[in-house]
């Protein structure tokens, strides 16, 4: 589609199909809001949970994992489910997945009922990072899909620093009360109903609708978020690249297609590499790598809450730059400041002697790396995801993808604390520097460029490649 076609209620961000399609993201992007707080909420919880419930190193690993694990399995699933039923609906039961998954969390009665409970919400917070951006990029216009597509990022990171700022004030004011745990978790119910009962108001994707064949559904719901020319133009694109898809081969798009495994290997390498670069070792472990470092218990969970805050910080100014900058371009970028601040964090603890001058180094450097990570690597990840696959596949495509990055995800849970423990700090970031370099060869020899181009066209441009 030209540009020239582009309504100006969608380019200037003002009308009220824009306002529509703002309501749409923003109550989609509460699965990526309980993603963050889900997944960061065990930072701060993890000391008096393991008063509680007599939390051994190793029972300590299980439960912080199997989330991460439950997450990976929830991403196929997800997938799945939301080519097969529909976004909205799949929504819909993650919703009901998360609000069973943290009240199981908050009545556990031992570490091993929690650990089930954290894997059944894992299946929602997998579930829900790979069906939230293919939901967004399908009610997107192309040229605002980077934006809408990242308010996902945003509300994870956003989930990440509620999550540290509840627990530090939790923890400040009631840190001795036996079962405060408890309502750290509880507060994730709140955005698990506000998902649920938002989701019922909202539109199915038009895109998921036109490949099922209901195109009056389709072209309705377009006419909600898009200028009625717009919304015909675009329905005209899709049904006609529908049909050069059907003249092309009769055989519908799957993952057999050389061209798809190329695209998956891709999406799952970006997943890969994403995780590697340990920003998750933070999120997890934040205030346990700043007690190891040289502050205090209290001191840590509060100083914590800045890598959250950064994060928030971060992916604000990628928004800002996201549509502004070539994909390629900025995922270079951030695999090269990431990689740098890991081997400053490396080097503080290597030379510079214990004390307030390496704790404040190291923190410094984290923060700074978390702002990086966040505004570049975080946002373009999930964005890249949703663009590259072709609509038949996407979400199992998507799921794939997915489930390899939660399985570094789950890695880097399991293998962070030991090896601090084995080799320290140090080396275990001299590590994250290698992974890092490895990252950028990656990203400049296979990653495509997809920035300002429609989901359809991407698609002709990837199979006219591989032919």
């Amino acid at each position: 589609m030209s540009d020239d076609t582009v309504a100006p209620d969608v380019t200037t961000g003002r009308g009220p199909r824009v306002s529509r399609l703002g309501v749409v993201a923003v109550v989609a992007s509460f699965g990526g809001l309980l993603f963050g707080y889900d997944t960061g909420v065990i930072n701060g919880a993890l000391d008096p949970l393991g008063r509680d419930l007599g939390l051994t190193p190793g029972t300590e690993g299980v439960v912080v994992s199997l989330l991460v694990v439950g997450a990976a399995f929830g991403a196929l699933l997800g997938g799945r489910v939301s080519d097969r039923h529909g976004r909205r609906r799949a929504l819909l039961v993650l919703a009901v997945v998360f609000i069973v998954g943290t009240l199981g969390c908050v009545v556990s009665p031992t570490w091993e009922v929690l650990a089930a409970s954290r894997f059944v919400l894992g299946l929602a917070v997998g579930g829900a990072s790979a069906t939230v951006p293919v939901y967004l990029a399908e009610v997107a216009p192309a040229e605002r899909r980077g934006g809408l597509v990242t308010r996902n990022e945003v509300m994870i990171v956003s989930g990440q620093f509620a999550a540290f700022v509840v627990n530090a004030a939790i923890f400040t004011v009631w840190g001795d009360v036996e079962g405060i745990w408890r309502a750290m978790l509880l507060v994730a119910v709140l955005p698990a109903i506000a998902l649920l009962l938002g989701m019922l108001r909202m539109p199915e994707s038009p895109r998921w609708l036109l490949a099922q064949g209901r195109d009056d559904e389709a072209l309705g719901v377009l006419r909600t978020i898009r200028p009625p020319d717009r919304a015909a133009t675009e329905l005209e694109e899709v049904r006609r690249f529908a049909a050069e898809d059907a003249t092309r081969s009769a055989a519908p798009v799957d993952l057999s297609a050389r061209w798809v495994r190329r695209l998956i290997a891709v999406g799952a390498g970006l997943g890969v590499f994403q995780q590697f670069t340990g920003i998750n070792s933070v999120m997890y472990y934040g205030t346990q790598l700043l007690g190891d470092v040289g502050f205090s218990a209290n001191a840590s969970i509060v100083a914590n809450t800045l890598n959250g805050l950064f994060s928030v910080l971060g992916i604000t100014v990628g928004i800002l730059l996201i549509n502004r900058i070539d994909r390629r371009v900025m995922l270079l970028a951030g695999f090269t400041l990431t990689t740098t601040f890991h081997l400053l964090i490396g080097l503080s603890a290597a030379l510079l002697p214990p004390g307030p001058g390496q704790a404040w180094a190291v923190l410094v450097f984290v923060v700074a790396f978390v702002f990086c990570m966040q505004g570049t690597l975080g946002p373009l990840t999930w964005l890249i995801l949703s663009e590259i696959f072709p609509l038949s596949i996407r979400s199992v495509a998507i799921g794939i993808s997915v489930f390899v990055l939660w399985i570094a995800n789950a890695i880097v849970a399991l293998v962070f604390p030991p090896l601090i423990e084995a080799i320290g700090i140090a080396p275990t970031f001299f590590v994250f520097v290698v992974l890092g370099l490895a990252a950028l060869v990656f990203a400049h020899r296979y990653v495509p460029e997809t920035r300002g181009r429609s989901l359809e066209e991407l698609e002709r441009r990837f199979r006219a490649a591989a032919t």
